[in-house]
This record gives C-alpha cells, sequence and structure tokens, in this order.
C-alpha cells in the first residue's frame, strides 16, 4: 500500500467556481492531512460536489490554487492511478459482467495486465460480491451496484481515494463492512469521505470539514471539532445536583449547569496531560457519592450538534 510523508494530500487555497451567476465555491480553504480518513460536511448545495469535481479535474477553478499529492492540480499523466473516485450518481456499462466492469476499469487505473486478474478478485471478495463476479450489472439491484463502485476506487494502489456518499444504499451489515475497511485504511492512504450520515463521518474520519455557501466554516481533527478531548458532559434526571461538590473535585475546571437540560457541563481546555477518563471518573464519584440520577455520560459534542450549529438560513441554488 502507499505509504505517506505527511504534509497535505489535497490542498485548495482560496478556490472559486461559479455557474454563471452563482458561487458554488467562494475562495474555498482546505488542507487534507495526508493518510488522514477526512470526512467533507456540508447541507445541500454548499460545494461539496463541486469540491470533489475540481479535485479530479472534472472541473477547472476560476480562481485560488489545488495541490494533489503535492504536485499541483490534477494532470492524467502524473495521477494516473494515484487518484480515485467514487461520484454520488457514479453509473456504470450495462452489458459488461461485474468482473468484465471491474477489469476494464482497473486498466484504465494503470494496474498491469498481470496482476489485473488477481486484483478484480481481491476487489470482489472486499465488497462481497465473488458470486456474482460473472453476472452483467444491469441485473444488480441499486446496493450491488454500490458496493461496485466502491469497489472500482481501491483498485490498484491509489494514493488518494474521494467517496461520495459511500454507503448510500446499502443495507446496515454492508455499510458496516464498508465503514470498517475505511477506516481501517488510515495511515496507508488518504481518503476523503462526502457524506450525510454525521455518525459515519463522526466513526469512520479523524479529521473533518463542515463548509457552506462555499466556504469552511469549520475544520480540524474530529476530536478538537467536537470537543471530545476537551469536555465531558453529564445529563442528570431527576434529583440532587451536586454542582458545587464537582467544582471542589474539579477546582481548576470549568464546571458550567444548564437547568433547563440538566447537562452539567465540565471543560479542561487547554490542560495538557489531563484525560478525558480522569475527569469522567473524578466528576461521576461525586455525582454518584451524591445520590444524583444519572441520564448520559458523553465527550464533548456530536458531530450533529455542531453541524446544527451551522447558519441555518439557505444558500443559492447550485447547478
Amino acid at each position: 500500500m502507499s505509504a505517506t510523508n505527511g504534509g497535505s494530500a489535497l490542498s485548495l487555497r482560496g478556490v472559486g467556481k461559479r455557474y454563471g451567476r452563482i458561487r458554488a465555491l467562494d475562495g474555498l480553504d482546505l488542507e487534507v492531512p495526508a493518510g488522514s480518513v477526512f470526512g467533507l460536511v456540508g447541507p445541500n448545495g454548499a460545494g461539496k460536489t463541486t469540491t470533489f469535481a475540481i479535485a479530479c479535474g472534472y472541473l477547472r477553478a476560476d480562481t485560488g490554487t489545488v495541490s494533489l499529492l503535492g504536485a499541483g492540480p490534477f494532470d492524467a499523466e502524473q495521477h494516473r492511478g494515484r487518484i480515485t473516485a467514487l461520484p454520488q450518481d457514479a453509473a456504470l456499462g450495462r452489458d459488461l459482467t461485474v468482473a468484465e466492469t471491474l477489469t476494464y476499469l482497473g486498466r484504465l487505473q494503470g494496474v498491469p495486465s498481470r496482476e489485473i486478474r488477481a486484483e478484480v478478485r481481491r476487489i470482489l471478495q472486499l465488497v462481497d460480491l465473488t458470486d456474482r463476479a460473472g453476472d452483467r450489472t444491469r441485473t444488480l439491484s441499486h446496493g450491488m451496484l454500490r458496493r461496485v463502485g466502491i469497489g472500482q476506487a481501491f483498485l490498484g494502489d491509489p494514493e488518494l481515494v474521494l467517496l461520495d456518499e459511500p454507503t448510500n444504499g446499502l443495507d446496515p451489515r454492508q455499510a458496516h463492512s464498508i465503514r470498517e475497511f475505511i477506516a481501517a485504511q488510515r495511515g496507508t492512504r488518504t481518503i476523503i469521505v462526502s457524506s450525510h450520515n454525521l455518525h459515519e463521518i463522526e466513526t469512520v474520519c479523524d479529521h473533518v470539514a463542515l463548509i457552506d455557501r462555499g466556504r469552511v466554516v469549520m475544520a480540524g481533527p474530529v476530536s478538537a471539532v467536537t470537543g471530545r478531548n476537551d469536555e465531558v458532559r453529564i445529563t442528570l434526571g431527576a434529583g440532587p445536583v451536586p454542582l458545587t461538590e464537582i467544582r471542589a473535585a474539579l477546582p481548576d475546571d470549568q464546571v458550567t449547569w444548564d437547568e433547563n437540560t440538566r447537562l452539567i457541563k465540565i471543560s479542561f481546555l487547554g490542560r495538557p496531560g489531563r484525560e478525558a477518563e480522569d475527569v469522567t471518573s473524578a466528576a461521576l464519584r461525586v455525582v454518584l457519592g451524591a445520590g444524583a440520577r444519572i441520564s448520559t455520560v458523553t465527550r464533548g459534542e456530536s458531530l450533529e450538534s455542531k453541524y446544527l450549529e451551522m447558519p441555518s438560513t439557505p444558500p443559492p441554488l447550485r447547478r
């Protein structure tokens, strides 16, 4: 598999793209660390598909700079076999079998002829379609076609893989298998996942960018964006609230209480060497000792909560 040498696998700086009077990207700045599994999140029309299209060379940016794998914008000769993509609405030829389709796409990717048969077998096993290798793609269900599309994105040894809604249409077991496979690629290649499934992004990805109206509004490691390593939240049921005792047990941390949600929030941002487990254990000892009733304990906010905090004004329609 491809080694990673640090730096950015994809860098977009000040990238703008218009469709007539519609501004799809508005000075987009995006840095995707090499070797990461990177989530791209945003509402419909935010610019995610346009970002993918520019990264893959399907579209040319009007302004700004694009660099793929440290080698400038997409160049067919230089990036062949190094970058692959799964579009959201990927269409496959209907008259070829599954194995023939993957063989054809593998050759386009530059997989050597002596290796193509074994590579197709590997991909068929990866997406659990070995028993359908001889079936023509026109006979496949939507979920099976999606799995073929995912498989083709991993043919050969790509260094950068772009996946648009990869698990859309898959049943829960298949989606779980694909998520596990994607997560296992961390450190061996860079994968960018665009998805509306925020739980999936939070589970699979180690970095994330939230974009809206063609700009990045928040980006960084998932743990930093969600506050997973900076904040503990304890929701209490009806009964006592030992706020004073918690503050006494955690004198260097910020402890707040929300009466409406019955949420105790403990923030320990900027405390090097302090782990969330230590804070959680200390707080729970006090809460349980006071006889309080605990409903939930979480680290930070969910990615969904962060997403919902984004401005809700609808963006202009984009093609």
